[in-house]
């Protein structure tokens, strides 16, 4: 019998039997019953240009709908931040449902936790496994799966299914090979489908760049790399040195980095003829403000701007999703179902004004519909040292540089450096592992930008999951930490809880 239970917020919790109760009542402005009233700053965001009316064409709203959608989403995404924190290792997922997203819904692999998950005004559901331990599973099968699309085309984390989906045209084979792969089986399940998703080449997205004198291309989101003003974009777009022009066909600057496939994000450092500024193109002769770079949840609206389609909407359906496109497999995209064309291709996804990341590939048309992918920002940000271009605290402007970075962690074997956003995180060394081959001591640091408030993780790999073995996360940006341990694969993860800005961080290993 399945594991999976659901509790509401304002029901009678019955810890003997888990079972299924009603939906609480949502009033007129879109809240739970029971739940903390809707602060009067959420309700006076103003939603950027264009996005209303995008949503109620693209998910069938009328106008109130969606006003209470973009309300919702800004209520409750912050909830559901909060929740993953507070849960940790146990955090199984979370989603919006219902039409207006009034609706959070939090996972987790303890029953125990139930009581904190519905005083935050959250649905609770009890799951078998735990977020990291389908990310976990969704890795093995990325390696076991053979490299053609027929086979697997899409793989991704379901955390509303709580399993990892393979889509394929050739289910059969695609279960042979998930048979044979050392996985939990009752976690995988095999869909068959025609998606076949390709990248997005050749014609403008967003606002329009050239590669050579053919490719055309689209800017992500406008970025800063110390006094150095660029943009991000999808990777397979140029490679590194490739020089660019802009939509006017004037010199524009040159590919710094690029990674295709694997990954699929690139940066271009521009010359001084070119300005950045905070915003997308909406479509319609307007711009949509770019204000930061939080994560928007499964069941969330997003929309994507491109000049092949110009500006749709859609929402979020799975993250972690990996995609064989014939060149081969890219890791760790975001699925959505907002259509797109060729020609979109690294064209910003964003929601309300949170940068999301940019358009990699799909399947489909905006005629009839399709799936879109796209490469989250944070990554794109982290790998290159870059800083994503936002306007001011107020709404307009530009936000003053970031603080230096700072020098305390000395004394350590390695000394990395970076930049968060708000609520962004890092792993080191370089996004990936370090082997200690006997047991000791592992010490690390991390020194943040004053007024933030940073968190250092320490993570050792159990062979099928990373656990947290230590943790400082104080209320200030400088966390230290020691840990004895045994021989394995570990790695730190700097998170930012508040604040953002650039860091130093050090560790030693045994």
């Amino acid at each position: 019998m399945s594991r999976r239970h659901i509790v509401t917020a304002g029901c009678v919790l019955a810890m003997s039997a888990l079972t299924l109760t009603a939906v609480p009542a949502v009033g007129a402005d879109g809240r739970v019953a029971g739940t903390p009233p809707i602060p009067a700053a959420v309700k006076a965001v103003k939603p950027p240009p264009g996005l209303v009316d995008a949503l109620r064409r693209d998910l069938d709203l009328t106008r109130a709908e969606a006003e209470a959608r973009l309300v919702n989403e800004a209520r409750l995404i912050p909830v559901a931040e909060q929740m993953s924190r507070r849960l940790g290792a146990r955090f199984g997922g979370a989603w919006l449902r219902t039409k207006t997203a009034s609706t959070l819904v939090v996972a987790s692999t303890k029953a125990t936790d139930i009581p904190q998950i519905v005083a935050a005004g959250a649905q609770a559901e009890v799951v078998p496994r735990s977020l990291t331990e389908l990310s976990a599973i969704k890795a093995k099968l990325d390696v076991t799966l053979p490299p053609k699309p027929a086979v697997s085309s899409v793989r991704y984390v379901d955390v509303k299914r709580n399993k990892v989906v393979v889509l394929t045209s050739e289910p059969r084979a695609a279960e042979n090979f998930v048979q044979a792969s050392d996985v939990e089986q009752n976690a995988v399940v095999v869909l068959p489908s025609s998606e076949a998703p390709l990248p997005l080449y050749d014609l403008i997205g967003g606002t329009a760049y050239y590669v050579g004198t053919a490719s055309r291309c689209s800017v992500g989101f406008p970025v800063t790399k110390g006094a150095q003003t660029g943009f991000v974009t999808a990777g397979h777009c140029g490679n590194q040195g490739a020089a660019t022009t802009g939509f006017n066909r004037l010199a524009q600057g040159v590919f710094q980095g690029s990674s295709f496939p694997g990954s699929d994000y690139a940066w271009v450092a521009v010359n001084n003829n070119w300005a950045a500024t905070a915003g997308v193109d909406n479509g319609q002769g307007g711009i949509v403000p770019v204000a930061g770079a939080r994560i928007a949840i499964e069941g969330a609206s997003v929309c994507r701007s491109g000049s092949t389609t110009e500006w749709h909407c859609g929402v979020i359906q799975q993250r972690d999703a990996s995609v064989t496109y014939p060149q081969g497999a890219v890791l760790e995209l975001t699925r959505t179902s907002v259509c797109a064309e060729p020609g979109d291709s690294g064209g910003s996804f964003i929601a309300i004004d949170q940068a999301q990341g940019v358009t990699s590939g799909g399947s489909g048309d905006c005629a009839s519909g399709g799936t879109t992918y796209f490469q989250p920002i944070t990554e794109i940000l982290t790998t290159y040292g870059l800083t994503l271009k936002t306007t001011g605290a107020a709404g307009g402007g530009t936000p003053p540089p970031a603080p230096p970075v700072v020098t305390a962690c000395t004394g350590y074997a390695s000394t990395p450096t970076g930049t968060l956003g708000v609520r962004q995180s890092a792993y080191l060394p370089r996004n990936a592992y370090y082997p200690a081959r006997v047991r000791g001591v592992h010490s690390g640091c991390v020194d943040g930008p004053n007024g933030a408030d940073f968190d250092l993780y320490l993570q050792k790999w159990s062979g099928s999951a990373w656990q947290v073995v230590a943790s400082s996360d104080g209320p200030g940006p400088d966390e230290r930490l020691a840990y004895t341990g045994t021989p394995g694969f570990y790695r730190y993860r700097v998170v930012s809880a508040t604040g953002s800005g650039a860091y130093t961080a050090g560790f030693t290993a045994p």
